[in-house]
């Protein structure tokens, strides 16, 4: 049964870094075309880290809905200012899922020093503050690790499709983004059988066992 309550409640931990990760991931796309000589993003007003105008209502309502995946609108570039057409669509496509992991290294960063000064006696805001701040920063680190790992995966419009498309003879890589026509909706049906669960799991397994315990 839906739990409203609940639902906000998550929602409430993971707003922060899910909008961080979304916006930086997208920032991180524009940055690049841009400084292989595309003025597009920078035109559109998108070189920022205001999460607003990054925002995509589709994409935040799956979020809420499969508390799992969701995504931004996708920062608008023009490849043809590139010298070099693979190989500037193959930066600006990792970009994206880099800045993840680094907001992810961010958090991991963020839940160590919460954890050494939060374990100061007697502090009221150890008590009530920093546990708030450290469910947060875990599910920065979780949220990140899989929005990062999610855009790599090969399936048309995300990122790991254009990486792959660029490593593909060119007719293969052709053929292969002619399925960007049904991505949206392979990824609704993966998000709402629990394929994608199944799929993203390991990940949060790697994150549990080798990042959150370690600083545990």
């Amino acid at each position: 049964m839906f739990d409203i309550s609940q639902t906000l409640h998550h929602f409430s931990i993971i707003a922060l870094p899910f909008f961080l990760g979304i916006t930086c991931h997208e920032v991180a796309h524009g940055y690049v075309s841009y400084l292989l000589g595309d003025p597009t993003a920078k035109q559109a007003g998108r070189l920022t880290l205001n999460p607003l105008k990054h925002l995509d209502p589709v994409g935040t309502l799956t979020l809420l809905l499969t508390q799992l995946i969701g995504w931004a609108k996708p920062v608008p570039i023009h490849p043809g200012y590139y010298k070099d057409y693979r190989r500037g669509i193959l930066l600006v496509s990792l970009a994206g899922p880099l800045a993840n992991f680094g907001v992810m290294l961010f958090f991991a960063l963020v839940l160590k020093l919460i954890l050494v000064f939060g374990a100061v006696p007697g502090s009221t805001s150890s008590e009530y503050i920093m546990p708030a701040l450290a469910n947060i920063a875990v599910a920065g680190i979780f949220i990140n690790a899989i929005l990062g790992t999610f855009n790599l995966l090969p399936i048309p419009p995300l990122d790991g499709s254009k990486i792959l498309a660029c490593l593909l003879p060119a007719l293969w890589a052709k053929r292969f983004m002619e399925l960007e026509r049904y991505g949206f909706f392979i990824l609704l049906i993966l998000a709402f059988t629990g394929g994608l669960r199944l799929i993203l799991s390991p990940v949060s397994l790697f994150v549990q066992n080798s990042i959150i315990k370690p600083l545990l």
